[in-house]
Parts: C-alpha cells; structure tokens; sequence
C-alpha cells in the first residue's frame, strides 16, 4: 500500500480518536456548527496532533530523559497533557472551533485518544497502516 493511503487511515483515526474524547471528556468540545464542519474541524486537529507528536514529543523525550527515569515514564502522561493542550491552543489560533478546557480535560483527552488510536491500530491490518 502506498505512503499516503497509510497517512490518511493514521490521521483518521487520530480525528476519530479525537471525536471519542469530545464525547466523554468533560472540557474537550468541538463546537463547529455542521456535521460537515465538525469533521473538517477534527481532521484539522488530528494534522496538528500528529505534527506536534511528530516534531515536539521526540524533542521532549530526549531532553526531559531523566525525569523519564526517575519517574518510571509516568511524567509521559504529564507530557502529553501538555502536548494535548498544545494542541488546543493552536487549533483556537489558526481559527478551529476545538477546545480543551484546562489541564485535567487535556489529561482525560490524552489517554482517551491514546487507548482509543490503540485499539484502532490493533484492529486495523498492518499491511494498510504501515505500523
């Protein structure tokens, strides 16, 4: 399968991840009026998720490598918090009605959309997502 096909299922299921969390998290809201536009609106979010997964996390993860250590990883979900709120706060820059509440909503969303791209992945053949 080709390198776009593969991009497209990640990113689809990074914004379906994302449409799970604004379901059940109190303070993640994706308050685009049209079905349309809230699709638009989480496929918009799902691109900027996985750029700042893509540039920041690794960057993060080597600097912040002993805190990794002392901690035993579990400043990763405080990380991804932060990555998560992050994102919120560019998607309201470049105009995306997505809104992440705070740190809590913004920790609630980051293990939702982890547990949930997880189980996608796992059900998701290899051979199409290239993972």
């Amino acid at each position: 399968m080709s390198n776009v096909l593969a991009f497209v299922i990640r990113v689809v299921v990074v914004a379906f991840s994302l449409w799970i969390a604004t379901l059940i998290v109190p303070g993640i809201d994706n308050t685009a009026g049209t079905t349309s536009t809230r699709i638009g609106t989480l496929v918009g979010v799902a691109l900027i998720f996985g750029l700042i997964n893509a540039v920041l996390k690794p960057l993060i993860k080597v600097v912040g490598c002993p805190f990794y250590i002392l901690t035993l990883g579990l400043i990763g979900l405080v990380v991804n918090a932060l990555l998560f709120m992050l994102v919120g706060f560019i998607a309201d820059g470049v105009g995306l009605p997505f809104v992440v509440g705070g740190f809590g909503a913004a920790f609630l969303g980051a293990i939702v959309v982890s547990v949930v791209s997880f189980v996608l992945h796992l059900i998701i053949p290899d051979r199409l997502d290239q993972r």
